[in-house]
């Protein structure tokens, strides 16, 4: 079921992608073909010229983002939807409004039963109409809910009805005019202001959808289920506003082949209305699950908005299927190749945290080492890269088995993108201490949310210290605190911020650890009771001068130097393997792990002072 979930996502992902390359071939050339209308001697392949200089124009200033001209957008899009219902208004008295008689659901029967099998099929078409206004529902994270609500009750929905109303009338004593309806019902007066607000109107539609696609793709990296790319902010007021390099010129590139490739808007409009059509029933199916599984909602409202949104969206579905072969297989062959990126990369990701999870090194073996890891301890701090929020890493072991040093003081660092909107500041650093103190050995869980980004400063190795430093400090205060209830709090916030982080794990793989492997960084083990009688012995009462002299200890190390030491597990299928699975990991996940970001690049790793230690894992 979680992998069924799983693909369903992946759909509803990769259409919502395919939606971002769509929308702005769509919107432009629709904008754009306007010129022609007063221009019948216009070709065709100038229309479609000047369509690709605007998108590229679009998809080269998203580098500069969108605060200095976003409060542009909002004025735009109410001015747009004010002049096609006062273009619909002036249709319907000019024409005739007995085309208001068209909102009785008795003519779409009587249409149907007239036409038949075309009428079905013209529903693919009819799709089109709605089209275009979930761009508003791309911004939700930006929004409260009620904006939206209110905004598409009280603007959109009566302008559009008027539009369209408008258009019919227009319509019945024009039936001629039925492919540039819209613009020859313009009246001559208002033609050029309105063509101008019509065609910054889609790019505002299409920059929405950009945008969207963007933070859509954050989110999936986040969740591991897109390969590593580099996020940029474009502003510094408003924090969803993210630019990605890679992507932003894939989408220019598949959007300028659709607009250049189909030179025909039908075409087009049917590829759109499959993308939106399956992102709809993707997020009716998904919707299921939220209303059971989080707002708790008593079933017969769950088989009630189910039932009534599936009978909808199913009609027009079917009737979109006939159009696959007029363009409807762009957006399938879209989604059907990132479908296949964001699942490999997910599946290589999950099989090597599961390897990392299952192969982590005992606090046993590590004990039995003695405080000096059975190596020259070398004055400095090393900070060990790992993405597992607990125990000992498997490249740990594998490091010290092949060098004969190691730093005095150690710390594993563990960056998680938990599946949560963002993580406060003050709550983003989880510190623990693993072993003895005389180990020095420490674990240091950095916490993101989805929509936060591990920036690319200098701040986060301050930070990093920062809450070490802190940490070896309340240690101190906690441990000759003579009130155990302090103590016991103290320690049920630090097990319950770190389970918290457990179940919330971004990595899917943490759901399918082994219940029989310690998930605790302990310094006791059941096996090794003279250790654990070595341990309760030196614990206890610790003076303040004790915690002096390991803040300094800390501090004279990070002066000797801090050494950054990244784990690279490479993933290789066994030579038993299938061949989709050879092909899958030995080419697709290898391929995309090697012309992916490194996570040196990630972490802002200074070259000088990195290491890499590598290790393979057959799958």
């Amino acid at each position: 079921m979680k992998n069924i979930i799983l693909m369903l996502a992946l759909v509803g992902t990769c259409m919502v992608i395919g939606d971002g390359i769509l929308t702005p071939a769509i919107s432009v050339l629709s904008a754009v073909g306007g010129i022609k209308v007063n221009h019948a001697d216009l070709s065709n392949e100038v229309v479609v010229l000047v369509a690709v200089v605007i998108l590229v124009g679009l998809f080269s200033m998203q580098h500069y983002g969108t605060d200095k001209v976003g409060w542009l957008f909002a004025p735009i899009v109410l001015l747009w939807f004010l002049l096609i219902g006062g273009i619909g208004i002036f249709n319907i008295c000019k024409y005739g409004s007995s085309v208001l008689k068209a909102f009785s659901p008795l003519y779409i029967y009587r249409y149907l039963q007239r036409e038949g099998k075309d009428g079905w099929l013209s529903l693919g078409g009819i799709l089109l109409s709605i089209t275009g206004t979930e761009a508003l529902f791309a911004d939700l994270a930006h929004f409260p809910v009620s904006s939206v609500q209110i905004a598409f009750t009280l603007l959109v929905f009566p302008c559009l009805l008027l539009a369209y109303s408008g258009q019919a009338a227009y319509l019945m004593h024009n039936l001629d005019h039925s492919e540039d309806a819209f613009y020859r019902s313009i009246p001559d007066k208002i033609y050029w202001p309105v063509f101008v607000v019509a065609t910054l109107a889609a790019i505002v539609a299409s920059q929405a959808t950009i945008s969207a696609t963007f933070s859509i793709i954050k989110q999936a990296n986040a969740h591991g289920c897109f390969p590593r790319i580099k996020v940029v902010h474009t502003s510094k007021k408003f924090f969803g506003q993210i630019y990605i390099p890679d992507i932003n010129w894939i989408l220019m590139l598949l959007c300028i082949a659709v607009t250049a490739g189909f030179k025909n808007k039908s075409q087009i409009g049917n590829a759109y209305g499959t993308a939106v059509v399956l992102v709809m029933l993707v997020t009716t199916l998904l919707m299921i699950l939220i209303m059971i599984l989080v707002w708790r909602c008593h079933w017969v409202l769950v088989v009630v908005f189910t039932g009534l949104s599936l009978i909808v969206e199913c009609t027009y579905f079917s009737a979109v299927l006939f159009k696959v072969d007029q363009g409807g297989w762009a957006p399938l062959a879209i989604a059907g190749a990132f479908l296949l990126i964001m699942y490999v990369w997910h599946y290589g990701t999950v099989k090597r945290y599961e390897f990392e999870m299952h192969s982590k090194v005992s606090m046993a073996w590590i004990l039995g080492l003695g405080p000096s890891l059975g190596l020259v301890r070398v004055p400095g701090i090393g900070l060990v890269y790992t993405e597992l929020a607990n125990g000992v890493p498997h490249i740990f072991s594998h490091f010290i088995t092949n060098l004969p040093a190691i730093h005095s003081v150690v710390v594993f660092v563990c960056v998680k993108y938990l599946p949560v909107y963002t993580v406060p500041e003050d709550e983003r650093f989880l510190v623990k201490r693993i072993g003895p103190k005389n180990f020095h050995m420490f674990r240091c869980v950095a916490r993101y949310g989805y929509k936060d980004l591990h920036k690319k400063d200098e701040d986060f190795e301050k930070k990093l210290f920062h809450n070490l430093f802190v940490f070896v400090k309340l240690e101190s205060m906690m441990e000759g605190c003579s009130d155990s209830d302090d103590y016991s709090l103290y320690e049920e916030q630090t097990e319950g911020s770190r389970q918290g982080l457990l179940n919330n794990n971004a990595n899917t793989a943490s759901l399918n650890m082994d219940p029989t492997v310690s998930s605790v960084d302990s310094i006791v083990s059941v096996a090794s009771p003279l250790h654990m009688n070595a341990t309760i012995q030196s614990s206890g009462h610790v003076s303040s001068h004790t915690e002096v002299d390991e803040v300094e200890f800390l501090n004279n190390c990070r002066d000797a130097g801090v050494v950054h030491i990244l784990g690279n597990t490479v993933v290789r299928a066994r030579r038993d393997s299938r061949f989709h699975k050879k092909i899958a990991v030995d080419y697709i996940y290898a391929f995309l792990r090697k012309i992916c970001r490194e996570n040196s690049v990630i972490f802002n790793v200074p070259h000088e002072s990195l290491l890499n230690v590598g290790q393979v894992f057959y799958v």
